[in-house]
């Protein structure tokens, strides 16, 4: 690798980074700041169904103490993701997982969103053809200010099979964020949130460990859905757009960026967690399956954990292992092992939402 670190703007090959241009160690300011609009959340919940209120009804988000409705919490983070796509996955095989992301901050539209990244772990595949990459990213606002972090794993090709692999390194990831790293706002005040504006009376205190909760909903991805959505993230990577080069691939069409199977499984989440008001922190996941345009999605969410938020009593995070099949009925799914696999699930997701508590 003869780039040096940090990577200087410009350096970027004109066909992407592949798996053997990555070193350890190698940081990236990423190209393209975006300025979230309302126009963004609009479509947003146009192309996801998303329904948590503090995202769409400004009465309700100002009565949490928001100046006004914060952009949805998956929204910010696929915008900071589209960002890192053409120095990190343009070359995707796929995405594969996530750890030890936290939204540190409110979005709000308005806002402009930045990224940087560091590799910190690359592992060639048996094959010789791809690579694995793990990255940590962080978003900034227009203040400077970290608004979301993250850790992935990406399975990136090679441009030559016959190139010398990197040096192995694969980095130790912790396996949650502690409760004490849950960010939750100073000025938030989570019993304002009333039952006739979510559609649910649930609390955290009515949630135990073990619940498990399969949503009722249903929704289909449609090609322009998926494409349209991964449009608004300004994610590039190939393997979503080119439809004439993924006819070659190894699955012979598109895939769905994953981050839209996550908002969709959200959304559907809704009934059964309606006071769920926001993500704190998503501990771990990985795609399972890929997702394709004609896939249906069903969802179903497993109580973990009630973790109380150290030096709140107003708000509890509600840890839920959030599930989506494909092409099933849930009631023929059953819940595989933690770090099992089944060929309908296509999403394993660890995360913790914020939820009011009684007074």
């Amino acid at each position: 690798m003869t780039q040096p670190l940090p990577v200087p703007p410009g350096a970027r090959p004109r066909e992407g980074w592949f798996f053997e241009d990555y070193a350890v160690g190698q940081r990236f300011g990423h190209a393209t700041p975006r300025t979230v609009t309302a126009g963004d959340a609009a479509l947003y919940v146009a192309l996801t169904g998303a329904r948590q209120p503090v995202h769409c009804a400004e009465p309700v988000a100002r009565a949490l103490g928001h100046p006004a409705c914060p952009v949805d919490d998956l929204l910010a983070f696929h915008v900071a993701f589209g960002k890192t796509v053409p120095d990190i996955s343009y070359n995707a095989v796929a995405n594969l997982g996530y750890a030890d992301l936290r939204f540190l901050e409110p979005v709000y539209p308005g806002d402009t969103l930045a990224a940087q990244s560091q590799v910190i772990g690359l592992k060639q595949n048996s094959g010789g053809t791809s690579g694995v990459v793990w990255v940590a990213s962080r978003a900034l606002n227009q203040h400077g200010r970290e608004v979301i972090s993250w850790v992935r794993w990406v399975m990136v090709a090679k441009r030559d099979a016959a190139a010398p692999a990197p040096a192995t390194v694969v980095p130790e990831l912790p396996k949650a964020v502690e409760p004490g790293r849950l960010p939750v706002p100073p000025f938030l005040k989570p019993r304002a949130l009333q039952p006739a504006a979510t559609g649910g009376a649930r609390l955290w205190e009515d949630y135990a460990p073990g619940e498990t909760i399969d949503h009722p909903g249903a929704i289909t991805v449609e090609e322009a859905d998926h494409m349209l959505a991964t449009r608004l993230y300004q994610n590039t990577a190939r393997v979503h757009f080119d439809a004439y080069s993924a006819a070659t691939g190894p699955f012979g069409k598109r895939l769905v960026y994953g981050g839209h199977v996550i908002s969709l499984a959200r959304a559907l989440s809704h009934d059964g967690l309606e006071n769920a008001f926001a993500i704190a922190a998503i501990h771990g996941g990985t795609h399972a399956n890929p997702t394709f345009a004609g896939d249906t999605i069903v969802a179903r969410s497993i109580v973990t954990a009630c973790d109380p938020v150290p030096g709140r009593d107003d708000v509890g995070a509600l840890r839920v292992r959030l599930l989506a099949a494909k092409n099933a009925r849930l009631a023929t799914v059953a819940t595989p092992a933690p770090g099992a696999k089944d060929p309908a699930v296509v999403l394993d997701l660890d995360l913790s939402y914020l939820v009011p508590r009684r007074g």
